[in-house]
């Protein structure tokens, strides 16, 4: 176990979490990573909390189908811990462990290097910095009702957010009102069906990845119509049938990493969504981040040095916020 993966998982527990004396701790993962696993139960031992193990079969995609059809499966803790391929964040048993007011962490340790996500150095990213540049740009969204995002590559995209309210991860789950991921980002669960223009993805294809070259995709009517087919533009279709879902084509969220310790390269899925100086587009499920989409999981495209406008405010300048206030960064 290296020292940096112990780190991580010190931060995970003792500030992400606040794991405390007595709390019922599950930490949901598969054999692959039972050393991040082992590293986040030491951690917890340490509070004197009680810690269970769930290792699960399923792999990849089916890990989000596997909690949606078990939904009462994490009764009987109080803090959960997702700490498998993909996001666990949108499915129905997270959901419920919410609304039950457990605290719960997405940690998603998919990688593409095998350099375990716990040592990455963006986890030691100052979280009071993340949630004072949030709280700052949220003002600005919330007061929005639509949003565009242009970027020098070609990006030119309108998303619109009447009557949604947008929210933010930095890994605190108080933060999160008792839940977060362990991405750094200002997220808005966007309308389903209003999504207009061309996304440039240049930045990071989610769990595939970076695009070789940028890929250029088009959306009307909320969802993807065409994509282009480049090598990386065949990858990401082939990846969203794999879903047999169509509801997977619907932009669902809007983000923007947070995280000035993250490098978008294309090797960890979160560290790439999190990188201060870009923006994503979600795909599919947004019902835990305050939207109506179902859909069989959720993913998401990122783009790097967008100009952000909420309503006819830029926030953002090729990835640099602009907005008049403390420069933290």
């Amino acid at each position: 176990m290296t020292d940096k993966l112990e780190r991580g998982a010190q931060i995970v527990i003792n500030n992400w979490v606040e794991i405390k004396s007595g709390d019922r701790l599950l930490i949901v993962t598969s054999e692959k990573y039972m050393a991040e696993a082992d590293a986040l139960k030491k951690f917890a031992f340490e509070k004197n909390a009680s810690v269970d193990i769930m290792i699960v079969e399923k792999s990849g995609i089916q890990v989000g189908v596997f909690f949606d059809e078990n939904v009462d499966i994490f009764d009987g803790y109080n803090a959960i811990i997702g700490a498998t391929d993909y996001s666990l964040i949108t499915t129905h048993a997270a959901k419920r462990a919410i609304e039950n007011g457990n605290k719960f962490l997405s940690l998603p340790l998919s990688v593409n290097n095998n350099k375990p996500m716990l040592s990455y150095d963006f986890i030691t990213m100052d979280t009071k910095k993340s949630k004072m540049m949030a709280m700052v740009v949220m003002k600005y969204i919330s007061n929005s009702s639509m949003i565009q995002i242009t970027t020098k590559a070609g990006t030119n995209l309108k998303v619109s957010k009447q009557g949604r309210n947008p929210g933010f991860f930095n890994g605190v789950v108080k933060d999160g009102n008792g839940y977060s991921s362990a991405s750094f980002e200002i997220y808005v669960p966007i309308e389903e069906s209003k999504t207009e223009g061309i996304m440039v993805v240049d930045g990071s294809l989610g769990y595939l990845g970076k695009p070789q070259n940028p890929i250029k995709i088009k959306f009307s009517g909320g969802k993807i119509i065409e994509i282009e087919q480049n090598s990386g533009g065949k990858a990401l279709k082939e990846y969203i049938e794999k879903y047999k879902d169509s509801n997977m084509y619907i932009a669902s969220e809007f983000g923007i990493g947070l995280n000035s310790y993250s490098k978008c390269r294309g090797n960890c899925y979160i560290e790439d969504e999190s990188s201060y100086g870009t923006f994503h587009i979600g795909l599919g499920r947004n019902i835990a981040l305050g939207g109506i989409q179902e859909a069989s999981g959720h993913f998401d495209l990122v783009s790097l040095e967008p100009d952000i406008y909420a309503d006819n405010r830029r926030i953002m300048q090729q990835g640099r916020f602009i907005v008049p206030e403390p420069q933290i960064y």
